[in-house]
């Protein structure tokens, strides 16, 4: 019987967990840092404040343990859509629209809210790891055209990519369709040189 017993408590633990990356996820998407807090993280997920730091011993702890979660998905879905192109230009051009298209997905807000916010130096370095992991997924197709220097072509190219991602964020004047266009574009003539 303590088996069953420690069985659910671990899963009861899981659920909760889960439950305030949730929580912590649609606070950041809809206000950014400054709306992650303890009390606000509590409150949303029913649980007691004191609660919230059994599982997080701070704001910077939530953000890692999101990062963790959700940008290894959201890169996956870039790949995913890069390895569905035909030939290196395709693949570019996937690698653009597929970060532009997730723009409007709450892991993608709450990421782009992360990387925004005050972080401490771990956290900061496990999320340049993880964009590091999304470049390289383009330096070959970089490579494959030629680029002497694939590795900071495609450093450049996603700031193609993040700039745009800015400017759909902000709710800039042009049609989101329109700044993607305009990325996949620009990303193109760059990449042909």
């Amino acid at each position: 019987m303590p088996r069953i017993r420690a069985a659910s408590v671990a899963e009861h633990r899981t659920m909760q967990r889960a439950a305030l990356l949730e929580a912590a996820r649609t606070l950041l998407s809809e206000g950014g840092t400054e709306a992650l807090t303890f009390p606000t993280l509590a409150e949303r997920t029913g649980l007691a404040r004191s609660s919230v730091y059994e599982y997080f011993r701070s704001r910077a702890a939530v953000v890692e343990e999101l990062c963790a979660v959700d940008f290894p998905v959201w890169a996956a879905e870039v790949e995913a859509a890069m390895e569905r192109a035909d030939g290196p230009e395709a693949k570019i051009e996937a690698y653009v629209r597929r970060q532009l298209a997730l723009v409007g997905d709450r892991r993608h807000r709450a990421v782009v809210a992360i990387s925004a916010g005050e972080l401490d130096a771990g956290a900061r370095e496990k999320i340049r790891a993880a964009h590091g992991g999304l470049i390289a997924m383009v330096v070959e197709a970089l490579a494959t055209l030629g680029h002497e220097q694939p590795r900071l072509s495609a450093v450049l190219l996603q700031g193609v990519v993040d700039a745009a991602v800015r400017r759909i964020e902000l709710g800039a004047a042009e049609d989101p369709e329109r700044i993607t266009e305009a990325a996949v574009a620009m990303a193109l003539r760059g990449v042909r040189g």
